[in-house]
């Protein structure tokens, strides 16, 4: 990972490639579908582009001109589209690079700013503003990554008040002319994404209760699940043997205690046996953390 805080300017691409965060000197997204995607660069080449600072609607590679038209369709087989797709499957960080060319609010003026990292929570295809098919991926910063600035007052929509339900005039809320300042120390718990990927992959994406595996476009999906939680009570450790694959139905349900599993890995659900977990040579399992 780079030494560079969000909110760090670059006046080049170049200069931003020299410091690791965003290595191509042209290319919008590197990364491989392997690997995922290390880093993107927000800077107006898309029609189709939202950028609402904290969360960014961003379009994937391809089918473009020479004068930034879109005439063909865009495919996940590109090794850049690709590549964000893995990071949604596989939960990974992204670094997010914003340059002076986007007509975004939160671009920067001049030159090119590192923004901190997101995370790419969904993507899909839709038929773009020129016609043809694009992917678009959802991407939300994360947790303590800073609000990027913006150099644009942004408009806020007027919502209509609601209608009194006493019949009399509704006041406003009074609000806070001072409010308070406290100082927060927040403590995060560091995961290891590289134990969840090697779980999943052992088990090829396929969950270990009910054996389901979901396809979508560009690879299948599947939640690493920690047996013992890594918070507090339970301080579980991130490892191979505290993880199981699972699919979100049966990750939620034994999170909530719907599904227990035995000492000798039976699935029990309302106090009867129903099955045995999947296992795999290589992941041992313990249950005694």
């Amino acid at each position: 990972m780079p030494n560079a805080q969000p909110g760090q300017p670059f006046s080049t691409r170049r200069l931003a490639h020299e410091a690791g965060v965003h290595r191509p000197l042209q290319a919008g997204i590197c990364g491989t579908k392997k690997a995922g995607a290390e880093s993107i660069v927000v800077s107006g080449g898309y029609k189709d582009d939202e950028d609402y600072g904290d969360v960014i609607v961003y379009t994937g590679h391809g089918g473009q001109d020479g004068a930034g038209n879109q005439v063909s369709n865009q495919s996940l087989d590109d090794s850049g589209n690709a590549a964000l797709v893995t990071s949604c499957l596989e939960g990974l960080p992204v670094r997010v690079i914003r340059g002076w060319q986007g007509e975004s609010a939160f671009a920067p003026l001049e030159g090119y700013r590192y923004d901190g990292l997101y995370r790419v929570t969904s993507y899909g295809s839709k038929f773009g503003i020129d016609g043809f098919l694009i992917w678009q991926f959802r991407m939300e910063a994360y947790d303590g990554t800073p609000m990027p600035e913006t150099h644009q007052q942004e408009e806020l929509s007027e919502s209509p008040e609601e209608p009194p339900t006493d019949g009399g005039e509704k006041q406003p809320p009074s609000g806070n002319e001072e409010p308070g300042r406290v100082t927060t120390t927040v403590q995060r718990i560091v995961r290891s994404s590289a134990v969840k990927r090697q779980v999943k992959q052992w088990h090829d994406n396929r969950c270990q209760i009910c054996e389901l595996r979901i396809e979508g476009p560009g690879g299948s999906y599947s939640e690493g699940a920690h047996i013992q939680a890594l918070g507090s009570p339970h301080n579980g450790p991130d490892t191979t043997g505290n993880v199981l694959c699972l699919c979100p139905t049966c990750h939620v349900m034994l999170d909530l205690g719907v599904i227990v599993l035995g000492d000798d890995l039976a699935i029990i659900r309302d106090g009867a046996v129903a099955g045995a977990l999947r296992t795999h040579p290589k992941h041992a399992i313990d249950l005694g953390v």
